[in-house]
Parts: structure tokens; sequence; C-alpha cells
């Protein structure tokens, strides 16, 4: 134990240096690009960016599949860690095992294997042209819903984790004495699980958002150019436009999107919980 709160702010001090070194200031150099204009401080980058429809629409899609794979996450998450943490101790294990194995395989990889479940000749489409239901293959490659599931795949693992976590901190007999006094699934959901594992889904959900927001292997390989995000489009404004003050620009919204994931879900969290 620490005598007095000094020796913890020493020992802590060497840390929060080496991050505001190596983090904090890159990342503030990069967020001032967006903040010079021809006469000195401007806001003239975010308004000249929000001012192209293009990127308006790849703002709003970002959000949007964010936001998807964030809800979607979330219902399969708590399904999924309910019949875990429901399971004997054994086959937990195993089952956890089974949901953090495919994080040890490289998202490259995971997101390759996309390429042959979704391509013209890949599972889905032969599959679909084997029972009839389709003479020639469907695109499903690099649209909205191939981002989607491979976002999905990618970090549903996180919401997982985080739920089984949560749930086993559950009181063993609240769910049961709940179903006994006479309340449906919905009703002890709402009122006992989430309000109980809130913790869980807030960093579930803040990890899967701000995933989803700034991955760019996925976006990259099964929506390519038809279907750009904020992450690929910041990839493109650097490398290839050399526009920092617009990468700057995107750089800030893919941060205060992340931060305001957070907050919103403390709300909705503390306001389900009646505190």
């Amino acid at each position: 134990m620490f005598h007095n709160r000094a020796e913890a702010y020493a020992l802590a001090l060497p840390a929060a240096v080496f991050a505001a070194i190596v983090f904090l200031v890159p990342v503030g150099l990069l967020l001032s690009e967006g903040l010079h204009g021809p006469g000195g401080w401007s806001l003239s980058a975010y308004v000249q960016f929000f001012s192209e429809p293009l990127n308006q629409k790849i703002f709003l899609r970002t959000l949007k599949l964010g936001l998807m794979v964030t809800a979607t996450a979330a219902v399969i998450g708590y399904a999924t860690a309910y019949a875990i943490v429901s399971m004997p101790a054994g086959t937990k294990g195993r089952m956890i095992g089974l949901v953090v194995l495919p994080m040890m395989i490289s998202p490259v990889a995971r997101t390759y294997a996309w390429i042959v479940i979704l391509g013209r000749t890949g599972i889905v489409n032969e599959a679909l042209k084997f029972v009839g239901l389709t003479d020639a293959p469907i695109r499903f490659l690099f649209t909205e819903t191939a981002v989607f599931l491979g976002l999905l795949q990618l970090f549903l693992p996180l919401m997982i984790i985080s739920l089984v976590s949560a749930l086993e901190n559950l009181p063993k007999d609240a769910v049961p004495a709940a179903r006994i006094l006479g309340a449906n699934w919905l009703q002890v959901f709402v009122k006992i699980i989430l309000p109980l594992t809130r913790e869980g889904l807030i960093v579930g959900g803040t990890l899967v958002f701000t995933g989803s927001l700034t991955a760019y292997i996925t976006p990259a390989i099964l929506g390519g150019s038809k279907v750009l995000m904020l992450e690929t489009l910041l990839y493109q404004q650097v490398t290839v436009a050399s526009n920092f003050p617009a990468a700057s620009v995107i750089a800030f919204l893919l941060i205060a999107m992340s931060f305001s994931a957070n907050i919103l879900l403390r709300r909705i969290a503390t306001a389900r919980s009646g505190k």
C-alpha cells in the first residue's frame, strides 16, 4: 500500500510521460493539422470536408455500419455468453477457448476467408446455384453486407468475452427467482440481466464500435473502392492525396465517435439501471 498519493503519482509518472510522448503528442499534432487555415486557426478544413456529398455519405456509412455491428454483436453476445456461463466448468472453458481461438488468427487471413465464402465462385453462390435459387453468381463482395459480416466476425469475440465476465458475476438465483415470480424472458433481461451486466456491455460495446470504426483491412478487402469508409478514406488522403488537413478531420471524427459511443452506452446502461 502507498503511504500517500504523492508516492502513487510518482510511480505513475513515468508511464504517463511515456504515453504522452508516444501517443498524445503525435495525436495532438495530427489533430492540429485540421485547425490550420490560411489566416491562422480555422475550421475551414471541417467545413470543406463536410461540404462534399461523398464525404457525408462515407461518414454516415461508417457510423451506420459501426452501430449495426455493435447492436448485432450485443444481441448475439448476450445469448452466447448466457449459454456459456450456464455450462459446466469444463465445457465452459472449452467454449471460451473456441471463442478466443479466432482472435489468435491474423485479421488478414480471417478477412480473406470471406472471399472464399462470398466470392462469385464461393461457397454461398455455389450453394444457391445448387438449390436452384439463382443461375448467375450474385455479387456479395464489395458491398456493405460483406463489410458488415467481416467486421461482425472480427469483433464479436470481444463482446462475448466481455459479457461472459459480467454474467459470471450475476447472482445465481436472480434469474430463477424472477422466473418463479412470473417474469418473462424479456422482462428478466431488461430488469435484471441488463442492469447487472451493464459494465460488460459498456466495455464490449466500446471495443466493438471502436474496432468497427477504425479497422482498415476488412473494409479495404471486402469493400474495396465501392464501399469506402472513414478509415479507408483516411488512408487515401494520407498516402495518395497527401491531404493532411482532411486526414486530421477524419482522425478527429473517429476519436470523437469512439468517445461518444462510450458515453452513450454508459448513459443508456445507467438509465436502464434506474440510477
